[in-house]
């Protein structure tokens, strides 16, 4: 991993850098995973690429695998260490999606039954006509 893959403004790539400390969970050639200071449970890490681009839409296939490759690494010593009720694994992209920091990562979660964390659903089923024209349309898109 050289630096050049790192953007100088960038928190993600300034911690990965050693400029910023933190609190390391795992580091490879590939990945650095921390404990997230801003946790929303217990356990919360945070798995970063070693390639800096601001989302998943803009990251190259291999580097969006290592990253999950290394939230799956993290997750199963999460569950080792704290043995949860579950994991939640979450990637978000854009402003919509709360995305905070512009450099692509992935949180590990660990979750109890009642933990009182909201980014759960109810289900609600769907139009099924209208579930399957968008999935002929998303189809048509995979590159």
């Amino acid at each position: 991993m050289t630096d050049a893959h790192l953007d100088d403004d960038c928190i993600f790539c300034r911690i990965i850098r050693g400029e910023i400390p933190c609190f390391k969970v795992l580091e490879d050639d590939d990945v650095l995973a921390f404990m997230d200071v801003n946790p929303i449970a217990p356990g919360h890490v945070l798995v970063v690429a070693k390639h800096h681009s601001k989302d998943i839409l803009e990251t190259p296939p291999e580097w969006t695998a290592k990253a999950f490759a290394g939230a799956g690494r993290a997750a199963r010593a999460v569950q080792k260490t704290l043995a949860p009720d579950g994991i939640n694994i979450l990637q978000a992209n854009g402003p919509g999606a709360k995305q905070s920091v512009f450099h692509l990562h992935v949180h590990v979660v660990p979750r109890s039954m009642d933990d009182g964390l909201t980014m759960n659903w109810g289900l609600v089923a769907g139009d099924m006509d209208e579930i399957g024209k968008l999935a002929v349309q998303i189809a048509a898109n995979v590159e």
